[in-house]
């Protein structure tokens, strides 16, 4: 376990984390419990991890599989507990994570989707998914251009054992944080175009965007998933 000193601070932390999603939500006009809180636990030890659930925390986001399975299997099942993939996955991979995460944030493709059905069909599960999107058209940044989401999420409704629940994005990590708010804003408005589509297989209640730096916009914005680590965890090892 941590320490008494890094526990205290943890939960100062999530409190503080907490505090300002809801004052966020209160300033858009929308119920706090309409946003959950993901504690991105990227580089953090096993112990710190288990200082933010004593702190509350109770959904989990991992981005590098090779942490997260032996984190999830040292902290093992717990009632109230999920975890979400929320990194870069590659195909290869998709085996490992489909079914052992409650949501998987960052399908990048139509091609993607397609293994994650596929595992899943295998494993005999429906895997809930959200479709990473790369408003700011940048290069070396994975996800669908908003130009084909209409024609790709039409593909994704015939797979049958993918469950897709929302949107992701991570904006250009450039500039002002204030910056950011369009492209939180344009999410939004691409997951309003995508739920009038009126597809049975895709549904648009959840975005994930918003980090440490700009969670308080995004919710602002519509978040109902933000993903924080360095606001709760502090900054990462070099």
């Amino acid at each position: 376990m941590a320490d008494r000193l890094e526990q205290d601070v943890i939960t100062s932390n999530v409190r503080t984390v907490l505090e300002r999603i809801r004052l966020a939500a209160q300033r858009a006009g929308r119920r706090p419990e309409g946003v959950r809180l993901v504690a991105v636990t990227k580089s953090v030890p096993v112990e710190r991890v288990r200082a933010a659930i004593e702190a509350g925390v109770n959904l989990l986001g991992e981005s590098r599989l090779q942490e997260a399975i032996p984190k999830m299997d040292a902290i093992g099942a717990r009632e109230g507990l999920a975890w979400h993939f929320v990194g870069r996955l590659q195909r290869r991979k998709a085996r490992s994570v489909v079914g052992r995460f409650e949501m998987i944030h960052s399908v990048e493709s139509v091609e993607l989707a397609s293994e994650i059905d596929r595992r899943a069909g295998e494993t005999g599960v429906c895997q809930p998914v959200l479709l990473e999107v790369n408003l700011g058209g940048e290069p070396t940044k994975a996800g669908f251009s908003p130009d084909v989401m209409a024609d790709s999420v039409v593909a994704l409704d015939r797979m049958s054992h993918l469950a897709v629940k929302g949107l992701m994005t991570i904006p250009p990590l450039t500039g002002e944080v204030e910056s950011r708010r369009l492209f939180f804003r344009r999410l939004r408005e691409l997951a309003e175009r995508v739920a009038r589509m009126g597809l049975p297989r895709v549904r648009m209640d959840e975005l994930s965007m918003g980090m440490s730096q700009d969670f308080e916009i995004a919710v602002e914005e519509g978040a109902t998933l933000v993903r924080v680590g360095t606001a709760i965890f502090g900054p990462r090892p070099a």
